[in-house]
C-alpha cells in the first residue's frame, strides 16, 4: 500500500495517527484488449483482459461516524447509488465484517471518472473505499487480503487496486502486471447515459449464439507494442470482444468511433462494456486535436485527455 499524509492525520504503513480522515485517489482504466469467451454455468465469462490505468480519477474519503453513509459529487454524482449497493459500502461493509468491527464511516466520492461508462468508476471507488478504510482503521491488512476483497466485489475492482497495467483472467481479477516501456496518450469520448454491463455481456451472447466462442487469449503483438512503449503498434492491435454489442445496443457509437479516427487518432474502441469511446494518440499535442474534432462532431458529451499508465490507489 502506499502511505502519505491524509486529511486530519498522517497515514503511516497503513494506520492513521491521531486523524479524523482518509482519501485516497484511484484511477479509471482502459481494456486494451477484452478477449470474451462462452458463458460459464454460473454467467460470468473467462476473460483474457489487458487492462491500462489512466490518469483520470476519483478520490475517496473517509472519516469516523455514527453509521455507515456514502455521499458524491462531481459529474453525474446524481447516477450514483448512495445505498449499501455502491460498491465503495460494500467495500467498507466486507472488510469491518472480516475484523469485527462496525463499519461506522462515512465514504465520500469526488467523481471524475465517467459514471457507467466502461471505465471501472464503481470499481475504482470500492478499491479506493478498501485502502481508505484500511488505512483509517489502522489494520495493516497485506496486499494479498485486500485483494481478496476486490475480488470478492467485483471483477474490476483488484485492478483498480494496483494500477499500472495487469493481464486480468478468470472472469478478468486473477491479476498479472505487464511491462509498459512508455507513456501512452489517450482521449476518452463519454457518451450521453450509460450501458449496463450485464446487458452488453446479454447482448455478447445473443449475438454469439450458436457460435462456437474460442478460448480467450492474450494477444501477443498487443503485449509487445505495450512492452516497447509503441503507440502505432499497439493501436493495430486493440481489440473488444464487446464493442459489437455496445454498438447493437448504442448504434451512434460507430459514429464517435468514426470521429476521433477521421480527426487523427491511431486506433479507437469502446472501453469496456461502453459506452466511452477511447482512442489512442502519437502524443499530447494529437490528444488535443482529437479531443476537440470530437466535440465539434456531436458524437459525445464530453472528451476527456489522459494518459497511461497510472498509478493504482494511492492514499494522499
Amino acid at each position: 500500500m502506499s502511505s502519505g499524509t491524509a486529511e486530519g492525520g498522517t497515514a503511516v504503513g497503513g494506520t492513521v495517527n491521531g486523524g479524523t480522515a482518509v482519501t485516497v485517489r484511484v484511477p479509471a482504466k482502459v481494456n486494451i484488449q477484452l478477449a470474451v469467451g462462452g458463458a460459464r454455468p454460473d454467467g460470468f465469462h473467462d476473460l483474457a483482459n489487458v487492462f491500462l490505468a489512466v490518469s483520470l480519477y476519483d478520490e475517496v474519503t473517509v472519516r469516523p461516524a455514527t453509521a455507515l453513509t456514502v455521499t458524491c459529487e462531481g459529474p453525474d454524482a446524481d447516477q450514483v447509488p448512495l445505498d449499501r449497493t455502491n460498491l465503495a459500502a460494500r467495500a467498507a461493509l466486507l472488510l469491518a465484517e472480516r475484523h469485527g468491527i462496525e463499519p461506522d464511516v462515512h465514504i465520500h466520492i469526488a467523481k471524475d471518472i465517467p459514471v457507467a461508462g466502461g471505465m471501472a468508476g464503481g470499481s475504482a471507488d470500492g478499491a479506493g473505499a478498501l485502502l481508505a478504510c484500511d488505512a483509517l482503521w489502522g489494520l495493516r491488512s497485506s496486499r494479498a487480503e485486500l485483494l481478496d476483497i476486490c475480488a470478492e466485489l467485483g471483477s474490476d475492482v483488484p485492478f483498480s487496486l494496483v494500477g499500472g497495467a495487469a493481464l486480468g483472467t478468470g472472469r478478468g481479477e486473477r491479476l498479472t502486471p505487464l511491462e509498459v516501456g512508455g507513456t501512452f496518450h489517450w482521449v476518452f469520448a463519454v457518451a450521453d447515459g450509460g450501458l449496463s454491463t450485464p446487458a452488453v455481456y446479454g447482448e455478447f451472447d445473443r449475438l454469439n449464439e450458436g457460435v462456437a466462442v474460442p478460448p480467450p487469449e492474450a494477444s501477443e503483438p498487443l503485449l509487445a507494442a505495450l512492452r516497447a512503449g509503441d503507440p502505432v503498434a499497439l493501436a493495430a492491435s486493440l481489440s473488444n470482444d464487446l464493442q459489437a454489442a455496445a454498438v447493437s445496443l448504442r448504434p451512434s457509437l460507430r459514429e464517435a468511433l468514426a470521429a476521433g479516427l477521421a480527426a487523427g487518432a491511431l486506433g479507437a474502441l469502446v472501453s469496456g462494456s461502453g459506452p466511452t469511446t477511447a482512442f489512442l494518440t502519437k502524443d499530447a499535442d494529437a490528444a488535443t486535436q482529437v479531443a476537440s474534432a470530437l466535440l465539434a462532431s456531436g458524437t459525445c458529451r464530453t472528451a476527456r485527455t489522459a494518459t497511461s499508465p497510472a498509478a493504482g490507489a494511492t492514499v494522499l
